[in-house]
């Protein structure tokens, strides 16, 4: 047989131009298939196209056109597959395809190319087309090559990504600890290790933009997410993860006038409004 005659309508599917992210599987399972008859239209027909059954005559001259099949087909597989990869067979095969760098790396600087995967906004096909979620900086990004444009986002789902990570924990690619400083004089047994993320400062002439400045850094604490259980623990007990109540310390946690520029002015402005309170007093 040739080629042609051994390539099931999956194959064909999964090698269309922005169907890298695909895994090429099929399990035929209430799990996978409950809810679906609603959502596609000529769900028969669409199933049978999938599984490369030969239609019933009766059934080809109820549609109206192919196409419509075909496009049914396309969605019904998507939404399948956004089952599919929960389970624990498509959590492996995806966790593959992570592990060897299939979907690519992440774009921000700090998050020194980990790896990511792929994810929806919405578990409803129409919302919105696949992205991409890093498990380092924990945020979605459009993927780089606009064949992707195409695919929707429900295929993949909200759930994957949070799913493998719950299943695997420890992606190789995160960033590990940093080694604990060889003079004991400068540890700090009794706080949580400092977090391990990254966060890009701005500056003008090498100092710091306050966050009230109208072109200074916004909701830098969400990058600062806790790493160890001891700041886990801080993050429960204060609602901010501990780098933010140290950064916060050093001048950079945005207190201070709204309009200063530089980190140095909100002290200024700081110690301004203490001296007016202690002469009022």
């Amino acid at each position: 047989s040739t080629e042609t005659d051994t390539l099931t309508w999956i194959n064909w599917f999964c090698s269309l131009p922005g169907h890298e992210y695909f895994c090429e599987d099929f399990i035929e399972d209430d799990f996978n298939l409950t809810g679906l008859l609603q959502l596609v239209p000529f769900y028969k027909e669409a199933m049978e196209m999938i599984l490369d059954v030969e239609a019933e005559e009766d059934e080809v001259h109820r549609v109206p056109d192919v196409s419509i099949v075909e496009s049914s087909a396309e969605l019904l597989y998507g939404l399948i597959h956004q089952r599919y990869i929960l389970t624990r067979q498509g959590l492996q095969q995806m966790y593959a395809k992570f592990e060897a760098s299939h979907f690519g790396t992440c774009p921000r600087v700090y998050c020194t190319q980990c790896k990511l995967v792929p994810c929806g906004r919405s578990d409803l096909p129409g919302v919105d087309t696949v992205k991409l979620f890093c498990p380092s900086c924990l945020d979605m990004y459009v993927p780089p090559s606009s064949r992707f444009q195409g695919v929707d986002g429900a295929f993949f789902g909200t759930t994957f990504p949070h799913m493998l990570f719950q299943t695997y924990p420890s992606p190789t690619n995160l960033p590990m600890p940093a080694p604990a400083p060889s003079d004991p004089s400068k540890r700090e047994p009794t706080t949580p290790t400092t977090s391990l993320s990254k966060v890009y400062v701005p500056r003008i002439y090498g100092f710091k933009v306050s966050e009230r400045a109208r072109s200074g850094p916004r909701m830098q604490w969400m990058r600062m997410r806790p790493r160890t259980e001891g700041e886990i623990d801080w993050t429960d007990d204060h609602g901010v993860p501990m780098s933010a109540v140290e950064e916060d310390g050093k001048g950079g946690g945005g207190g201070g006038g709204e309009g200063a520029l530089f980190e140095d002015d909100v002290e200024e402005e700081d110690d301004a409004e203490e001296e007016e309170e202690e002469e009022g007093g």
